[in-house]
């Protein structure tokens, strides 16, 4: 009897746990991430000419840390947006000069990213550098930070010019001094493009392009890049020097959430 009962309780034992395996939900399976439509190209496979720093692949950045998205220092466009830097470019070689992008797509994970780091107004780190005169809280009422971005839809770039033969810039040190972005060139952080007034993403209204108050070789410098790109189908943010979309957009109304790798041009 102590054999059988034994046996019972090994067999209900068993039921149970069978029971219980069967009643589990299943294992999600990874979602797989979004990909680029057919219409996206990497800049470098149409000039690879045009010199990158793509600033949220790493902390020097208003954030100050990368940014979510951001998987490799990759210029992703719209082939139209992408063939008409190219012709930007032929342009400016002929000058002596060369495009660098800071910024082109961007996924809308990175625009959330964004959009969390505002509302957290205890972080500040990188105040005194991109935004020294700026009160953090008014971020989206000055319209520095929005829920939605241009960048997502694929024909906007953030870019600027650099005198050839390229000088090497120095990489950013996380937790260094910041110096405001507006500070003269000589002292704000080292950047191997043209004197434009203000560094990138600067947040102060000397970063609107036709701003009064840059004249000079800055102006210039300006007027030479809207010049040029405007000449090309593209539009300039006038609060951004260095902000512009090629019309039409092909995308007017899409904001895109696939990742900046090469894995996102891929087709299935």
């Amino acid at each position: 009897m102590p054999r059988i009962a034994a046996a019972l309780r090994a067999v209900a034992l068993s039921a149970a746990v069978l029971a219980a395996v069967t009643a589990a939900p299943p294992v999600a399976e990874a979602k797989p991430e979004p990909k680029a439509p057919k219409e996206f190209v990497a800049l470098r496979d149409v000039d690879p000419t045009i010199l990158h720093e793509i600033r949220y692949i790493t902390p020097h950045n208003f954030v100050g840390e990368r940014i979510d998205g951001y998987r490799q220092p990759l210029c992703l466009l719209t082939r139209p947006a992408a063939k008409a830097l190219h012709k930007a470019q032929v342009k400016l070689l002929r000058k002596g000069y060369s495009l660098k992008v800071y910024d082109c797509y961007r996924p809308q994970r990175a625009v959330d990213h964004f959009v969390a780091w505002a509302k957290d107004l205890d972080d500040q780190s990188m105040k005194g550098e991109f935004y020294p005169q700026v009160d953090k809280s008014r971020l989206f009422a000055d319209g520095y930070i929005a829920e939605k971005s241009g960048h997502s839809r694929g024909s906007t770039v953030d870019l600027t010019i650099v005198k050839l033969p390229a000088r090497p810039t120095r990489p950013y040190v996380p937790g260094e001094p910041l110096v405001p972005c507006y500070a003269p060139r000589e002292e704000r952080f080292p950047d191997n493009s043209v004197d434009m007034g203000t560094g990138f993403d600067c947040f102060d209204t000397l970063s609107h392009t036709l701003d009064p108050r840059i004249q000079g070789e800055q102006r210039a410098n300006r007027l030479l890049l809207k010049n040029t790109l405007e000449g090309l189908g593209f539009v300039n943010l006038p609060e951004e020097w260095w902000h512009f979309t090629h019309k039409p957009e092909l995308f007017p109304d899409t904001y895109f959430d696939f990742p900046v790798s090469r894995r996102s041009l891929t087709r299935r």
